[in-house]
């Protein structure tokens, strides 16, 4: 049985209520408070596409081997490098195996996510792999006052494919190639050019999902009614619900657009809406998943009931609950650029990134692992050839020690308003991690009056720095105290 075996999602932690946006734009462009209903997902200024993939990536795979993944596909329209291999960072920022795996990026449309999966699925029909896990994030930029501003969301999800343990079966695809062009971004530009919105409603979503999912029935014989939830993305509304009339689905069984909790998450978007159907499916329910963007994949599943032995996980739920809202536009519209503020002489150091240290270091530094002495089983990070315990002192015997998935509690900490920061002040500390070891790290999505010493945190890979002058993003870990609201 081929088919899907672990899913994970990841929305970030930040939400801005889209009448935010319209209390202080509005005036500029009025039609924006249209759709002034509900909030979206924002991504802190640290994270990007390749940061939310690794998370959706983690949440994926608990209770699931990493080190059997042979494969790391990653779909995405805003990857942060267009000359290497994304995929390859998120791989390594998961400690998947370097050799015999293949990983690649799949970009340039909103439907890359899916065309991903469909890749996955036939290279583990064939058998020339086993394990393939499919991310898909984008954090897209918009102008401000713009329509786009207020439908697009950040976020990203994952899908675990291979033969054991499936909780969904694949039950087939179709696919429907269309040079229909409703926005696209030239290179080097910014921003998305959008075309009149009508068009793209009654010519692009309403047309070309139903002709899609039209022939895929006819392929596979199937019917609609068949389904148990239908799943496609459209952040109209209106057009959402027509395209369900046109194919004749009750309105039950089609999955919500999401608009309203965290807006369109662009490549990621079909993946979200399946992670969120998968966590109220029951065995034996089909779910029939489609995207859209220069055409339109169509999936069918079935879900087994291996999907109630899955391990508690994130996940859509998890993460839409965890939210803080971010009730300054300015703040937001600094965590994107659209603004220009000094960051002070502290921010202007800009070296550049030792790309050899970083082929040296990748374990340490992407994939944030340490060592445990073989002698006392002390963990220590980073590493380093005597043995941290002063009782112990070994030397040169170790094995490798993975922190990312470790619990972790504060052990001290500090707000620091000299620092350069986006986001003042910088937060900063020690943590130390369950089962041994600790580090003095960077803290992320927390308000420093929320910090405590004695607080759990989790680990998240995120960008810690932009060189914009050469156009190097680079990664590190931080903490994430898990503060409540």
């Amino acid at each position: 049985m081929v088919g899907i075996t672990s899913y994970g999602a990841y929305i970030p932690r930040y939400r801005l209520n889209r009448m935010l946006v319209v209390q202080n734009m509005a005036w500029y462009f009025p039609v924006i408070m249209a759709v002034a209903q509900g909030e979206k997902a924002v991504a802190n200024w640290d994270e990007d596409a390749v940061s939310m993939a690794v998370a959706a990536g983690y949440d994926c795979m608990i209770g699931k081997d990493r080190k059997a993944l042979d494969g790391v596909y990653l779909a995405s329209t805003t990857l942060p490098f267009s000359d290497r291999l994304n995929s390859g960072i998120v791989a390594t920022a998961l400690n998947a195996p370097e050799q015999g795996a293949m990983n690649a990026d799949f970009t340039a449309c909103m439907k890359a996510g899916t065309t991903a999966a469909i890749a996955a699925l036939e290279a583990i029909e064939s058998g020339k792999k086993d394990s393939v896990l499919v991310t898909a994030a984008d954090q897209r930029g918009t102008k401000m006052a713009t329509m786009f501003e207020m439908f697009y969301g950040d976020g990203a999800a994952a899908l675990l494919f291979g033969k054991k343990d499936v909780i969904a079966e694949f039950k087939g695809s179709y696919s429907l190639n269309a040079d229909f062009v409703d926005h696209y971004r030239g290179w080097n530009k910014e921003f998305d050019y959008g075309w009149e919105e009508r068009w793209v409603r009654d010519e692009g979503y309403g047309k070309i999902i139903p002709q899609a999912i039209a022939g895929f029935l006819k392929k596979t014989g199937m019917k609609i009614e068949d389904f148990n939830k239908v799943i496609y993305p459209c952040y109209f509304g209106g057009t959402h619900s027509g395209i369900a009339k046109k194919l004749g689905v009750d309105p039950a069984k089609v999955q919500n657009n999401l608009h309203a909790v965290c807006g369109d998450t662009g490549a990621a978007h079909s993946f979200l809406m399946f992670a969120a159907a998968l966590e109220e499916a029951n065995p034996g329910d089909k779910i029939l998943l489609a995207s859209f963007g220069q055409g339109c994949d169509v999936l069918a599943f079935e879900v087994t009931k291996n999907i109630k032995k899955l391990k508690p996980r994130l996940g859509f739920k998890g993460s839409l609950e965890r939210k803080a809202n971010l009730d300054s536009y300015q703040k937001f519209s600094k965590f994107r650029d659209l603004i220009i503020a000094d960051l002070g002489i502290r921010g202007e150091a800009n070296p550049s990134s030792s790309l050899t240290v970083l082929w040296r270091k990748r374990k340490t530094l992407y994939g944030f692992v340490g060592l445990k002495c073989n002698k006392c089983k002390t963990p220590q990070y980073p590493g380093n050839s005597i043995c941290v315990n002063p009782d112990c002192g070994s030397i040169n015997d170790f094995s490798e020690y993975e922190f990312a998935d470790k619990k972790a509690k504060i052990l001290m900490y500090t707000g620091d308003m000299l620092a350069a920061s986006v986001n003042p002040p910088s937060v900063y500390g020690m943590v130390g991690f369950e089962g041994g070891g600790r580090t003095f790290i960077d803290f992320t999505d927390c308000d420093l009056t929320q910090v405590k010493v004695g607080m759990p945190a989790k680990m998240s890979f995120r960008r810690r720095n932009k060189d914009k002058e050469r156009g190097f993003t680079g990664y590190f870990w931080k903490a994430v105290p898990q503060v409540e609201g």
